[in-house]
C-alpha cells in the first residue's frame, strides 16, 4: 500500500475556533447597540415627560409668576383625564420660583422727530424666569407679560 493522505469532510479545529471568534464578535457588537439605544430611549422618554410638564405651566395663566410649591394636578386640573395620569400628577410636587430679570415701563416714550415725551397708560414689560423643580428634574423657563 502506498501512502496516501486521506482527506476528511469537515472543518478543522482551527476553522472551528475562528468561526465562532467572529460569531462572538458579531455578538457582542449587536449587545453593545441594543444597550445604547436602551439608554438613548429611556433618556428620550424622561426629556419627553420634561417637555409636557413644562406645556403644562405654559398654558396655566394662573401659575407660573410667583414662587410657589403646587402639584401638577393643579396645572391641569380643568383637563379631563385618565385617572392614573390623575394619580401620578397629584403624587409629584413641583416647586415654582419666579425671579423678575428686568421691568421695562412702556409709559413713556420719546418721540425722535419731535424730540417730546409722550404720555401713555401706564404699562410695563416684565421679563423673568420661572424655574421648576421636583426630585428628579428642573426646568427653567423665560417668561414676558405686559403689565
Amino acid at each position: 500500500m502506498t501512502k496516501q493522505t486521506v482527506l476528511k469532510d469537515g472543518f478543522t479545529l482551527i476553522e472551528v475556533m475562528i468561526a465562532v471568534m467572529i460569531i462572538s464578535v458579531v455578538i457582542m457588537a449587536l449587545i453593545q447597540m441594543y444597550a445604547n439605544n436602551t439608554h438613548i430611549f429611556l433618556s428620550l422618554k424622561s426629556k419627553i415627560k420634561i417637555n409636557q410638564y413644562s406645556s403644562f405651566l405654559i398654558g396655566n395663566q394662573k401659575y407660573g409668576f410667583e414662587n410657589k410649591t403646587i402639584t401638577l394636578y393643579d396645572l391641569v386640573d380643568d383637563f379631563d383625564m385618565r385617572d392614573e395620569l390623575r394619580r401620578e400628577l397629584k403624587n409629584t410636587r413641583i416647586k415654582v420660583i419666579y425671579s423678575e430679570l428686568d421691568l421695562i415701563n412702556l409709559s413713556e416714550s420719546e418721540d425722535e422727530t419731535q424730540e417730546e415725551i409722550i404720555q401713555t397708560p401706564e404699562m410695563a414689560l416684565e421679563i423673568g424666569t420661572s424655574v421648576l423643580k421636583t426630585d428628579t428634574f428642573s426646568l427653567s423657563l423665560l417668561r414676558v407679560r405686559l403689565q
